[in-house]
């Protein structure tokens, strides 16, 4: 590929999102003249970052998380950097200074620095055992502690949360699950979904404590015990916090850049330096973040097309997304709204034999929100009546027994 190597195009980050920018942008016909230079303050190139509760469980190994291989970023002339990150930005001389005190210039400059775990705050934190489980470090020091430690206590009931649980759990560990919520995956599911969850985990063989949270850890070096809210005691030799995450947004705020919760970027993810973009995890787009992939994949074609095209009006927009998880070989779907109010009728089937259950909720003949638990293959319908606003009218009554019935009924 040539390239003009007057334009420099600097990327801070490389994670799933800042590779899946990296693709849009060499993809793009004819291919950008740009000298792309990314810094990635992990030791490894992009990964699969979701892969990482099958690396923990032992359902993946290490070399199937990559996402490219090395031969791919020489081919199409990107340099990345691993093992160094951005530290510093010089807005005024457009140039960036990583770790190793390397200063590179830029004309256009991205960051997608990613989101970090958040912290409870709590007397003990920093104790010996007391860990997270968010990056591929964090998974390797996670399957090395389960080879000695007998028992676990995990923070959070959060998608993240249950997978670290399940990882240790298939690796001999004893665990409880504390969320602080009255019911698990509460910003998906519904509380007879995350109660039916619950149910099908602990007959795993997993604990689970739900409106229930940590007053501190207990321990002189080590992690000896949890001490929860209501004062009961749980004993552990370690905990694996997973509540949530916050964006990394101190190198752009340092910078001066306008900063909230994240990094504030326009529809065209453009931060208040117009020669600086942001995308993913770490950018808040109307006092809106976003902490999952599929956001972050759309903001990077959106950007691609941005900076290939000058004149480009192409401009991220918000879109029905859903979560499909598989915890513990319990499959879990969530789209739209995850809640009834006083304009939603609902609809809820459930088979008591297997565990399926389904909870669609209804607006004026239009599909507004769907919860499966068990059975949920047919989510990704589901999803497709929502994002498109359909009249479901003709086949309300069939609606929860999927496609098949509908189109007949239709």
């Amino acid at each position: 590929m040539t390239r003009n190597r007057e334009r420099t195009l600097v990327v801070c980050g490389h994670g799933m999102v800042a590779q899946r920018f990296l693709e849009e942008l060499v993809a793009r016909d004819p291919a950008p003249r740009l000298n792309i230079v990314v810094f990635n303050g992990e030791s490894r190139p992009a990964y699969n970052r979701i892969q990482l509760s099958a690396l923990l469980s032992g359902d993946a190994d290490e070399d199937s998380l990559t996402l490219k291989p090395g031969d791919w970023f020489s081919r199409h002339g990107i340099q990345v950097h691993g093992g160094e990150s951005v530290r510093a930005i010089d807005r005024q001389g457009q140039t960036v200074t990583t770790t190793t005190g390397r200063v590179q210039r830029y004309d256009r400059l991205v960051i997608a620095t990613g989101s970090r775990p958040g912290q409870l705050g709590i007397p003990g934190e920093d104790l010996r055992g007391v860990t997270q489980f968010r990056d591929f470090n964090d998974t390797c020091h996670l399957i090395e502690q389960s080879r000695t430690r007998q028992r676990a206590v995990v923070v959070g009931g959060g998608f993240l949360g249950l997978e670290a649980a399940a990882g240790l759990l298939r690796r001999g560990v004893a665990v409880t699950v504390l969320h602080r919520s009255g019911h698990l995956l509460n910003r998906q599911l519904d509380p007879t979904g995350g109660n039916l969850l619950a149910d099908a985990l602990t007959s795993k063989g997993m604990d689970i404590l739900t409106s229930t949270a940590p007053v501190q850890f207990l321990g002189r070096d080590s992690v000896r015990a949890v001490q929860l809210n209501d004062q009961t005691v749980i004993s552990t030799d370690l905990v694996v916090v997973a509540t949530g995450i916050v964006p990394n947004r101190e190198l752009a705020e340092a910078a001066g850049l306008d900063c909230g919760r994240g990094i504030r970027v326009n529809r065209q993810l453009r931060t208040s330096d117009p020669n600086i973009h942001a995308l993913g995890e770490c950018c808040e787009l109307e006092s809106e973040t976003f902490g999952l992939v599929e956001p972050g994949y759309q903001q990077a074609r959106v950007l691609a097309q941005v900076l290939t095209d000058e004149t480009s009006s192409a401009s991220y927009r918000s879109s029905v997304l859903a979560t499909r998880l598989k915890i513990s070989d319990v499959p879990v779907f969530s789209c739209g709204l995850q809640a009834p109010d006083d304009s939603t009728e609902s609809l809820i089937w459930q088979d008591f034999e297997t565990g399926g259950y389904s909870h669609l909720m209804i607006r004026e003949n239009r599909l507004v929100g769907a919860i499966l638990v068990g059975d949920t293959g047919q989510g990704p319908w589901y999803q497709e009546l929502i994002t498109e606003n359909a009249n479901i009218a003709r086949f309300r009554a069939q609606l929860p027994f999927g496609r098949q019935f509908c189109e007949v009924a239709a």
